[in-house]
């Protein structure tokens, strides 16, 4: 059947009303799960505080909890996400903090496919012999390790080994330049600054690094699997009979084919990828949402900001949604028999 740009928009319309459900939901549990006990908070989390601090959180905290619920969600629906009981508004931090973690993200996908999906040619084109073994041992390894774990190894080990940084988007916090998307290597490009844009660049190698490494083995098992299923088909026998080159017919003509899948599974892997911030941006002080959650939840703060943490759930949950939909939209694209419902 044919499709046109209307069908496309009325799919994109219902997958957005469908979104409202699922962050209603999401706002919900996340802030009765982190108000289900706040008494004594602000004495435990900061026994330490000045007498202002603690009566600033207890003002905060002490109110019945539909309350605040009831305060919370009437800014969310004019785009407010709340303050820390200090009144620092989160929406502004939020807006700030994004595109680092967007660029993270962006980063570590650019990886996974320039090095997942070529690995996952190589182990469909040796299967079973001991390229596809070194290939699914370096995925397997990936998926094994810990988030924390990699982000430690990289940052203690590797990073002074290679001479990379490992702390923070530049080498230093006095930029001759404004910084206009948060987004260290583009606002560099953007300010014509060579040397900073090649700091940036090394500043963003291990924690990119460590976030695809962990996930790389989605790109490479799903090439792999896809290139399988295409290897025997009829027009890459008949693509090898005409005298092509094992290259060009690997990847001209097999790997065109089994992207489809691929391209789809890497759109939803990307919304997943924002949750594996948290801990790559922490150890590595990546200044994104994935460090202010960690702070916002009592990392490194004196009492935790709730109304911070449940800002960042949204953010997460949007994103997941968004990468599903970006994903069933370009599996679409790629593969004109599904329809788009």
């Amino acid at each position: 059947m044919g499709r046109n740009a209307s069908d496309l928009f009325v799919f994109v319309g219902k997958r957005l009303v469908q979104l409202l459900p699922v962050l209603l939901g999401i706002v919900i549990l996340t802030f009765f799960i982190l108000h289900v006990d706040t008494n004594g908070i602000c004495y435990a989390e900061n026994p330490h505080a000045g007498r202002g601090t603690i009566a600033a959180c207890e003002a905060t905290y002490s109110q019945p909890i539909l309350n605040q619920f009831g305060t919370y969600f009437w800014g969310l629906i004019h785009l407010q996400f709340g303050a820390s009981y200090q009144g620092t508004p989160v929406a502004p931090i939020i807006a700030q903090r994004l595109p680092a973690t967007l660029e993270l993200v962006l980063a570590s996908l650019f990886l996974m496919v320039v090095i997942g999906i070529p690995l996952g040619v190589v182990a469909a084109q040796y299967s079973g012999r001991w390229a596809d073994h070194l290939v699914r041992f370096f995925y397997l390894s990936g998926w094994a390790t810990p988030t924390y774990l990699g982000a430690v190894i990289a940052a203690v080990f590797l990073g002074p080994a290679l001479g990379l940084p490992s702390s923070g988007d530049y080498s230093t916090t006095n930029l001759p330049f404004p910084q206009y998307t948060h987004m260290s290597v583009l606002d560099a490009l953007i300010a014509g600054n060579l040397p900073y844009t090649v700091d940036a660049i090394q500043h963003l190698i291990l924690p990119a690094s460590v976030l695809a490494f962990i996930n790389m083995g989605i790109a490479t098992r799903m090439t792999r699997a896809s290139m399988l299923e295409i290897l025997p088909l009829d027009f890459v026998r008949s693509a090898r009979m005409k005298g092509l080159s094992e290259f060009w017919v690997m990847y001209k003509h097999a790997l065109r084919n089994a992207l489809i899948t691929t391209t789809t599974v890497l759109g939803v892997t990307a919304g997943g990828l924002l949750s594996g911030t948290v801990v790559v941006e922490e150890v590595f002080s990546w200044p994104g949402i994935g460090e202010y959650a960690y702070t916002s939840i009592g990392g490194n703060s004196s009492v935790p900001n709730f109304d911070g943490a449940i800002a960042v759930a949204i953010i997460f949950a949007v994103g997941v949604v968004v990468a599903n939909l970006i994903a069933d939209i370009l599996y679409g694209i790629l593969d004109p028999r599904v329809e788009w419902r």
